[in-house]
């Protein structure tokens, strides 16, 4: 088995990059993170391949300053696979592509019935990947040899991949699709911030009252906090079920909170001040959450639209399988041709004037990449023009 080395100062990166360097064409990336244990998404692996150079395994935390690295490679393409998930831990480390070769998107692209990194490199070069330690904790230090050779294997093969797949893809006449797309995942914004994110918390439906999601809100935010100080993902310190039972307990003293046998975690027992203080701040707060947050820019469930708009209903049953049927002829999943929320979007509130060009102009606004105007605007404009509208209950029917 080769012996993989960490390169871990930055007198090893530099060497590495100079080696890089020299090597030729792209160079494939990929990133190791240790979510579900740290609370950031940092990379704590960094995998780097490129022909004549080889593989190198950077770890980011002691090395610090990355750009030997990013002068090494700075003009080249980068091969990424689901590149999406990687890119913001590579902008931390201000490590920025000039151009992306997507392995992943390109096989969702090409119709290919199964798209992770082991799929898609056993049915373009017929080589098995073992990918057991993708969930591991590689915050982990020394990191095995075992979970080095994996991370290696994620980048030794994947130029090859990049090649089997632009030959592909050129052959499919969707080279250009394919470039369109990566240029989007490359400049994408980062999400906004969501408002009020301790809603997601796993059972608050069943919280009722706003005094009852101030005091889930408070022990959330205490959470976070602990959480982003010991950089150790919340959920291990206390997982969500155990907020939503101390909320739902009602604990009128920090004895009865410590005795609550759902409340359970890493964290509940020895930072029980800092979980009774929260409940504390909750039930004294006057600044009470409202019960359900303002619809903002949400659109309504579509099996709603029946009876709050009938006309979108009409175009979206209409479009819909029209969309679905036209994914079909150019052999790729329905979401990657256009994705349900732009359709929905469109449906449900269309231009003034129902052509190609005045539903293209509003699905560009809306994100939508040229290639995808350019297939999908005459279809939808079809279908809106005759939507087939669903047929009225018969007496004595109920919906």
């Amino acid at each position: 088995m080769t012996e993989y080395r960490v390169i871990d100062t930055p007198e090893g990166l530099a060497e590495a990059a100079e080696r890089i360097a020299a090597g030729e064409g792209p160079v494939a990336v990929d990133v190791e993170r240790a979510s579900g244990f740290r609370y950031s998404q940092r990379a704590y692996l960094v995998q780097v391949f490129r022909r004549g150079a080889g593989v190198f395994l950077f770890d980011p935390p002691p090395i610090g300053d990355f750009a030997p690295l990013q002068a090494a490679i700075g003009d080249v393409e980068w091969v990424l696979h689901a590149a999406s998930q990687d890119l913001p831990s590579l902008t931390e480390l201000e490590l920025r592509p000039p151009s992306i070769f997507d392995t992943e998107l390109s096989a969702r692209l090409l119709g290919w019935p199964r798209v992770g990194l082991a799929a898609v490199t056993e049915q373009a070069l017929g080589i098995v990947l073992k990918k057991e330690h993708s969930a591991a904790d590689w915050s982990t230090r020394p990191l095995p040899q075992a979970w080095l050779e994996y991370a290696a294997l994620d980048v030794e093969h994947l130029v090859d991949v990049r090649d089997v797949l632009a030959e592909a893809l050129d052959e499919a006449g969707k080279t250009e699709w394919a470039r369109q797309e990566f240029e989007e995942v490359r400049t994408r914004e980062p999400k906004p911030l969501r408002t009020d994110p301790w809603r997601r918390l796993s059972g608050l439906h069943q919280v009722r009252g706003r005094r009852g999601l101030a005091i889930a809100r408070e022990l959330w935010q205490s959470r976070e906090a602990l959480a982003q100080e010991k950089d150790v993902a919340p959920g291990r310190l206390v997982p969500d079920r155990a907020l939503v039972a101390a909320v739902l307990a009602a604990p009128s003293s920090k004895a009865q909170l410590a005795g609550l046998k759902e409340f359970n975690g890493r964290a509940s027992r020895t930072q029980l001040d800092r979980w009774w203080a929260a409940i504390d701040a909750g039930r004294t707060t006057s600044d009470l959450p409202p019960e359900r947050l303002p619809g903002g820019d949400t659109l309504p469930p579509p099996k709603a639209w029946k009876d709050r708009n009938p006309e979108a209903d009409a175009r979206l049953r209409t479009a819909r399988p029209a969309v679905a049927a036209l994914a079909e002829r150019v052999e790729m999943p329905t979401e990657n041709l256009l994705t349900p929320e732009l359709l929905r979007r469109v449906a449900w509130e269309p231009p003034h004037d129902v052509t190609p060009e005045a539903i293209g102009d509003a699905l560009r606004a809306l994100g939508a990449r040229e290639w995808q105007i350019e297939l999908t605007a005459p279809v939808i404009a079809e279908a809106f023009v005759h939507p087939v509208q669903e047929p009225a209950d018969a007496p004595g029917e109920s919906s």
